[in-house]
């Protein structure tokens, strides 16, 4: 096969085997010996196999395919934990990624080359493990999977199969194109005006935790945050708090400190003047490096499990919603943006990514905002050129009494 400025550099070959089928194939790569790499292609007739070499072709263009492109996705994924994830992603994280490989990925696919994986193959595999769950065997095999746990195994996938792109293992992410469900979350449950009001009411008879739910209140912070706390983050002279580390609870169930959530979440907030007030009345007493210490163990931080057990205990008396701690965070910034705090800066102190995620999850919010500047608007306008809207009906109807006599008498006359 003569060369072509499409193909990636290297001799291609196509030619009809003595079994009566045509083969053809270019050059994908180089192993390390300096050695090609081909991609080779079979079918019944050379009009065929062209084809699929011209798809290669367009595939592989400007790629160069390393030796390790015939490793399996097992291989792969143990790689890129080990080696590109274990430096960036908190334990928890690595640990459900793991979780995900054993149980759902590596049985389907985990013996298949990397370098071979389609698309189709992973829709097949989202399908499978959406309709059985856990492999066979297992004590929960057969129970229909969360669509939203489909979502971070592709979530996981995705990641894995793009840093292979980029280091030259695959030529395309086999996860772009495929089809995944949407997120089935439970609702937001967020307390209104007056619940919030007795929740706050509610806290006040509390002495020992009245400071954490106020702090939680009017900072919205995740609850793994708030518990980590330390007095060197606060600054009473600029009113702000940092947020650096965050507790997270392994499947042993133990606590560890670690990084927050995401790299946005490490975040300087400013304060309220009143809960600036509260942490600097509560610092005259600490007694450690805890902002929210352990009520019987001062040495320790309070644990988020015993956060909630109390928050929950708050809801009861208060005779309020059985609602998540998260939903508190919820309140929080649905409250903020209800009274004018803009996307942006709702972001950087709730620590998302970006502001559309915050936008995207407040949606509840923001459409209300919008029917209400709606409605401002229009009263605006109202007010503005009401007269002289009027002033053209009145306009409108004189002209249209007018042409109606007209026709009137014209029909009169010709009758």
């Amino acid at each position: 096969m003569a060369k072509s400025s499409k193909r990636p550099s290297g001799d291609g070959l196509l030619r009809k085997r003595s079994d009566g089928r045509w083969e053809g194939r270019i050059v994908v790569g180089h192993k390390k010996d300096g050695s090609v790499i081909y991609k080779t292609e079979y079918a019944k007739t050379q009009k065929e196999v062209l084809q699929k070499l011209h798809q290669n072709i367009e595939r592989y263009r400007d790629i160069d395919l390393s030796e390790d492109c015939r490793m399996t996705l097992a291989e792969w994924l143990d790689r890129w934990l080990n080696d590109y994830m274990a430096n960036s992603a908190r334990e928890s994280t690595l640990e459900g990624y793991r979780r995900y490989m054993k149980t759902y990925v590596n049985p389907i696919l985990g013996n298949k080359q990397i370098n071979l994986i389609t698309t189709l193959d992973v829709q097949k595999m989202y399908a499978k493990i959406r309709k059985q769950g856990r492999v066979k065997n297992h004590p929960e095999y057969g129970h229909r999977l969360k669509d939203s746990s489909v979502r971070k195994i592709h979530m996981m996938l995705h990641h894995a199969m793009d840093t292979a792109v980029q280091t030259g293992l695959i030529a395309k992410n086999p996860t772009e194109g495929t089809v995944v469900p949407k997120n089935n979350y439970p609702p937001k449950t967020v307390l209104d005006d007056e619940q919030l009001d007795r929740f706050m009411e509610e806290i006040k008879k509390d002495p020992i935790w009245y400071d954490f739910f106020y702090t939680e209140m009017t900072t919205g912070m995740r609850r793994g945050e708030i518990c980590a706390l330390q007095w060197d983050d606060f600054d009473e002279e600029c009113g702000t708090i940092k947020v650096r580390r965050s507790f997270t609870t392994g499947r042993n169930g133990r606590n560890t400190i670690g990084d927050t959530k995401t790299f946005s979440g490490n975040r300087t907030i400013l304060l309220p003047q009143s809960t600036v007030r509260v942490l600097a009345e509560r610092k005259k007493e600490a007694l450690t490096k805890w902002i929210f210490h352990n009520p019987v163990f001062p040495e320790k931080a309070v644990a988020p499990e015993a956060a909630y057990r109390q928050m929950k205990k708050i809801l009861v008396s208060a005779e309020l919603p059985n609602i998540r701690f998260h939903d508190l965070r919820h309140t929080f910034a649905t409250h903020a943006i209800s009274s004018g705090v803009d996307a942006k800066t709702l972001s950087g102190i709730l620590g998302h990514t970006n502001a559309s995620f915050t936008l995207d999850t407040y949606t509840h919010v923001t459409g209300d905002m919008h029917r209400k500047a709606a409605e401002v608007v229009g009263d605006l306008l109202g007010n503005i050129v009401g007269e002289e809207l009027a002033e053209w009906g009145r306009e409108e109807k004189m002209g249209t009494e007018h042409c109606t006599n007209a026709v009137m008498g014209n029909g009169k006359a010709g009758t």
